[in-house]
């Protein structure tokens, strides 16, 4: 029987660099577009929906005050809009405006190709494997849906 004590180890460090190399794929297209990595994950997040904020800055892990300030900036930038939740005066939801909803599918296509690019060494069957590895782990951690997030590659 083999010894696999080193190989949790192992595959966390796996994990940990791909996290690096999408993450560095991911900030380098958000710069081609003249925006922050928070600030593309932002439009991805909501190409399929309006989102409120707290559901916002849940998902990209930050606090009210930083979703407010990066909401405001991308306002700013005519790439978003809140709308008024009906029935809640105090809840917003953020929408895509028209520039927003171009400038995200754009981003979206360009993140995508690129991370796909990251497989080009492997055989067609290897990437199904990958895919299906990875599926598990995201859905055995209990990452919502990517039709609940967008679907842009997003922290």
């Amino acid at each position: 029987m083999e010894d696999h004590a080193e190989e949790p180890a192992g595959v966390g460090a796996a994990l940990v660099r791909t996290a690096f190399l999408v993450d560095a794929v991911y900030a380098d297209a958000a710069r081609e577009f003249d925006l922050t990595t928070a600030q593309s994950q932002l439009l991805c997040i909501v190409i399929p929906r309006p989102f409120g904020m707290f559901e916002l800055a849940k998902t990209l892990g930050l606090a009210k005050s930083s979703i407010t300030g990066l909401v405001d900036r991308c306002e700013k930038r005519d790439l978003v809009r809140r709308e008024a939740v009906p029935g809640d005066g105090r809840a917003s939801l953020v929408a895509l405006t028209p520039k927003g909803a171009q400038l995200a599918e754009e981003l979206h296509e360009v993140i995508l190709r690129r991370t796909a690019e990251l497989t080009a060494g492997l055989t067609g069957p290897e990437r199904d494997t990958l895919f299906g590895l990875l599926a598990r782990v995201v859905t055995g951690n209990s990452v919502p849906p990517a039709e609940d997030l967008g679907e842009c590659p997003s922290a």
